[in-house]
């Protein structure tokens, strides 16, 4: 579920924010780390489960009006398809889920109002009521609702906002990626018509501590390294994110031999967008590929695996 790009972001925050404590321990930045994932499974798993009240709220509203004294005819006569919503009703099968949120308390029902003002916006969006009027009736077609729903409806909410706040410092920073993980899922579950697995990659987790570990020990050489290939710069003067998101990527080509080239500047030229200044992304661009090529020409930088055996600038 966790991205490797949301894992390479996690281990720079830990990264950079304990070096800058006069006593890193490597042992308790592990341990951050790992709970930071923790936290974001919660959150992956928390949003995913707001689907069934959304249609809880929606069958509610359905009741209500068929009580009115004088109801009109589409009150009389409702649309059932959002509360028949086939993917839904596959969600709400997932036990391992619902077992995962009752025990750490991922659930709506203290937050009953959030639930209806989403469903109030949904319900007043072009995609629903397209939805609601389509002929169209598929599992597909029942996915592809709920991918509209979490790409328009939570990134900016500001009741959302607030309840990540309330529950957990961890969720703050994560809600972008969370719902990408979360929009990806639901595309692979509407070509499957399978649920998405609740268990945490532990390679993937083991990559990024990998990462983080290797990274941590190489710090003071990768500083010098990189303090050698500024041109007219003073290291002192380098901007310490920018530090950090380098050592990180000189770390990974040389460590990571079945990773591309090409994936890792990729991948630490679009974090260093998020966390460093409006010239980082040129810089670290610049710095990372003199430093990668040097390393690959000396031979200290070996790829393996198909396609990356002859790696020196192919990537």
């Amino acid at each position: 579920m966790l991205t490797r790009r949301l894992l390479r972001v996690k281990a720079f925050k830990v990264l950079f924010s304990n070096m800058a404590q006069e006593s890193p321990s490597i042992d308790n930045m592990k341990k951050e780390l790992r709970f930071s994932c923790e936290k974001t499974q919660e959150l992956y798993w928390f949003l995913f489960s707001i689907c069934k009240p959304l249609v809880s709220v929606a069958k509610e509203r359905i009741e209500a009006g068929k009580r009115k004294y004088k109801a009109t005819q589409e009150e009389k006569n409702p649309n059932y398809r959002f509360v028949n919503n086939s993917f839904v009703e596959l969600l709400s099968q997932d036990e391992k889920m619902n077992k995962f949120c009752q025990k750490r308390g991922l659930v709506w029902i203290d937050y009953d109002y959030v639930v209806k003002r989403i469903f109030r916006s949904i319900a007043e969006s072009d995609y629903y009521k397209e939805y609601m009027a389509s002929s169209e009736s598929s599992f597909e077609r029942d996915c592809d609702l709920f991918i509209d729903i979490f790409s328009n409806e939570f990134e900016d909410n500001e009741d959302l906002a607030g309840i990540i706040e309330e529950r957990s410092i961890y969720w703050l920073d994560d809600i972008t990626f969370v719902l990408d993980g979360i929009i990806r899922n639901i595309g692979i579950m509407r070509s499957t018509h399978q649920n998405v697995s609740l268990v945490q990659n532990e390679e993937d987790i083991q990559y990024a501590l990998q990462l983080l570990e290797e990274s941590f020990l190489r710090y003071q050489e990768y500083s010098d390294l990189i303090g050698d290939n500024i041109v007219n710069w003073d290291i002192d003067r380098l901007v310490s994110t920018d530090r950090t998101i380098i050592i990180m990527g000189i770390t990974e080509a040389v460590v990571f031999e079945t990773i591309p080239i090409k994936v890792t500047i990729n991948e630490y030229v679009e974090i260093s967008k998020y966390f460093g200044t409006p010239n980082s992304r040129i810089f670290v661009n610049g710095i990372l590929d003199s430093i990668i090529l040097k390393k690959l020409n000396e031979g200290e930088i070996v790829k393996k695996g198909r396609g990356l055996q002859d790696n020196k600038r192919n990537n």
